[in-house]
């Protein structure tokens, strides 16, 4: 994967001390009759990258889905720039804000530079159609993915490491200030995990992005997060900086592990390393 400069979303110098561009009040949460989150409350950092962390089945995806505009809240709200996001049309918030979801899937047929394509589609309208603007955000998002070699070939016959660093990269060409990753290491082996955390990185650093991933790998989420948040049964039971709130309680509170917690020799960020038997 190259390490090829995107064209970056510029963050205003002064949004760091701004109100928290996307949060949620007093979220219930859940499907039909089943309530998985309840009473939650969440801001987003602006400028951060911030990773949802806790065990299978705690409300991650659930709280990502609602984030995104995917997922109406049964009660309170999720708020954008201060207003009810599903008060937005559809194709404004499509333009603020980027989601890669679980377990996407392709229409069949379609090649991958058609597919990344699409993230392009809510910038274009009738007054204004496909652009070299357009062209140059698809071949920068396929570039910095390492999907470039890919582009003529037809995403049904990709690997899933392949097919997921290809959602990767629609999502990367949307070029959105906010962008949301559900799982975005799903089938990527290590070398191409710690590539895509690297990339998602550089953009929150040096584009300004500001991005929330739900992530299953505790040290990575440690290594790459600049704002943790920690689940456990819907609701969040620790937030912050990662050497701010990682300990051995929490990993055994949040996950029933027992652990030793050392100093990363390398990033110098908290390590979780399990006692086992």
């Amino acid at each position: 994967m190259t390490s090829l400069s995107l064209k970056l979303y510029a963050a205003p110098a002064s949004q760091a001390t701004e109100p928290p561009r996307l949060r949620g009040e007093r979220l219930r949460l859940g499907y039909r009759q089943r309530t998985i989150c309840e009473q939650l409350d969440v801001n987003i950092p602006n400028g951060s990258f911030s990773v949802i962390i806790g065990p299978n089945g705690c409300g991650k995806s659930t709280l990502l889905r609602s984030l995104s505009r995917l997922l109406k809240p049964q009660a309170g709200q999720v708020c954008l720039d201060g207003r009810d996001i599903h008060d937005y049309p559809a194709k404004t918030v499509a333009q603020q804000l980027g989601l890669l979801p679980q377990s996407a899937v392709a229409p069949d047929g379609i090649t991958v530079t058609d597919l990344v394509a699409r993230g392009r589609y809510p910038h274009q309208s009738l007054l204004r159609q496909w652009s070299r603007q357009d062209e140059e955000a698809v071949r920068q998002a396929l570039a910095a993915t390492g999907t470039d070699a890919l582009a003529d070939r037809l995403v049904d016959e990709l690997s899933g490491g392949q097919r997921q660093r290809v959602w990767v990269a629609m999502a990367l060409a949307q070029q959105t200030p906010l962008l949301l990753l559900d799982e975005p290491t799903t089938y990527l082996d290590i070398a191409h995990q710690i590539e895509l955390l690297e990339l998602f990185r550089r953009l929150n650093r040096d584009g300004g992005r500001t991005l929330v991933a739900v992530l299953h790998d505790i040290n990575h989420a440690c290594r790459y997060a600049s704002h943790l948040i920690a689940m456990r049964d819907g609701r969040i039971v620790a937030e912050g900086a990662p050497r701010d709130i990682v300990s051995a309680d929490l990993i055994e509170q949040v996950f029933g592990l027992r652990c030793l917690i050392m100093d990363d020799p390398v990033s110098h960020t908290p390590m979780v390393i399990p006692r086992g038997g």
